[in-house]
């Protein structure tokens, strides 16, 4: 097992968003330390899980300025235990990133610019992005991809519609289903035909009905790029 001359930064997670994605976090992130370290280590982690229900709600109702006094609030707790960085794991409650990283004197590690640096890496330059209705409508996730010099795509109005059902009632519910998978995998490959030479898994549960290998395209979880970028984080002086 290799030694360490400094420790690990300690992350901050704000997770619940739903419980199914925020449970690959925790197994990414311990998976990701121990290649990395080797041996017995593991992440050092706080996790602050929210009850996502009342968040959903706000959601819905377009209460952002609440639900994001909510986690502003658990982050600047998560600081105050000790947290170096904190992590929304979660794309769409990225919408109130900006009043999240307000209350906190740590970094925020943001997952839409995990999210396209990993695109950019792979030379993609016009992704379709799947998501929740609100990630892939409002303009807050596409801004920050556009600032990476990216074009990214959505699906028509009635396939976002069937995807924001299938994330909700679905995926954040512990819930698989095969029609869904066909459903989704048609969503893109309408998007490769109209032009996109990559795909984001912009919604945290979209890696557990979907297999990026069987995509046929160049695929970035964010996930899975937003757990990358915190290692980078943590594991910076590590050695």
């Amino acid at each position: 097992m290799k030694g360490l001359s400094k420790t690990m930064r300690r992350l901050g997670l704000i997770g619940g968003m739903s419980a199914e994605s925020t449970t690959t976090y925790y197994q990414l992130l311990n998976q990701g330390v121990r290649a990395r370290l080797g041996g017995l280590h593991s992440a050092e982690l706080l996790l602050w899980s929210v009850d996502f229900a009342p968040v959903a709600q706000m959601q819905a109702a377009g209460d952002w300025a609440r639900a994001g006094a909510q986690l502003a609030q658990a982050a600047h707790v998560l600081e105050r235990a000790g947290a170096e960085a904190v992590l929304i794991c979660a794309n769409t409650m990225h919408l109130v990133a900006d009043q999240v990283a307000a209350a906190i004197s740590v970094p925020l590690i943001h997952i839409g610019d995990a999210t396209a640096g990993a695109l950019v890496d792979q030379g993609v330059k016009r992704p379709l992005l799947l998501a929740t209705r609100f990630t892939m409508e409002e303009s807050f996730y596409r801004e920050r991809l556009e600032s990476f010099g990216l074009d990214p795509m959505i699906p028509g109005e009635g396939a976002r519609e069937r995807l924001h059902a299938i994330i909700y009632d679905e995926l954040c519910q512990g819930v698989v289903d095969v029609g869904s998978r066909t459903a989704v995998m048609a969503m893109i490959e309408r998007g490769r035909a109209e032009g996109a030479d990559g795909v984001i898994f912009g919604c945290t549960e979209l890696g557990l009905l979907l297999e990026a290998d069987a995509v046929g395209l160049p695929v970035v979880d964010s996930a899975l790029a937003h757990v990358t970028a915190a290692l980078d984080f943590a594991l910076a002086e590590a050695v």
